[in-house]
């Protein structure tokens, strides 16, 4: 081999290794910067917040088919049909799988930052257990009237939940 070429060889070879060093460098200060900027982080939790919602929004709804099943069985007592039992065990079902949901968003918004909210959601998922100790098939000694109130005092606090969680929402669409 010639030494032009050796050369030419060594210079190539150096060329490349300080491009390599230069593109380390780039990157390893790309990476040492904060990542996200503040738009970005807005983004994000308000992302977590619709998240939550949607849990949230889930868990009413079968808690909606729920209370009406179980009221439907307080009204007809021992009449009530086998299959409804069965709809109803179903539907008790898909709610524990839904408490499960509301206790990840309960996490969420712990991690967020977000006690009131998160303390919120947990006295609004406390009612919703309390409710369901309260109000089973084949009890006959609970009124329907007493039924409707205790639906009533979760349906506020799900409002409750919702009033806060909204102005959240409001401030960091207007950040």
């Amino acid at each position: 081999m010639e030494t032009t070429e050796l050369w030419l060889l060594i210079d190539t070879s150096v060329k490349i290794a300080l491009g390599a060093i230069i593109a380390a460098a780039c990157l390893w200060l790309a990476g040492r910067r904060n990542p996200l900027t503040p738009t970005d982080k807005s983004n994000r939790r308000i992302e977590i917040l619709e998240d939550v919602s949607s849990n949230v929004g889930n868990v009413n709804h079968i808690f909606a088919k729920y209370s009406s099943l179980v009221i439907e069985s307080t009204r007809f007592g021992n009449q009530w049909p086998e299959a409804r039992k069965e709809e109803l065990t179903r539907v008790n079902s898909e709610l524990v799988q839904e408490f499960k949901k509301m206790a990840d968003a309960e996490a969420k918004l712990l991690m967020l930052g977000e006690k009131a909210l998160e303390k919120t959601l947990r006295l609004y998922g406390a009612r919703i257990a309390h409710f369901r100790k309260q109000v089973y098939v084949g009890r006959q000694d609970i009124s329907e009237q007493d039924i409707v109130a205790l639906k009533q005092e979760i349906l506020k606090l799900r409002e409750q939940f919702y009033d806060i969680l909204s102005q959240k929402y409001d401030r960091l669409l207007t950040a």
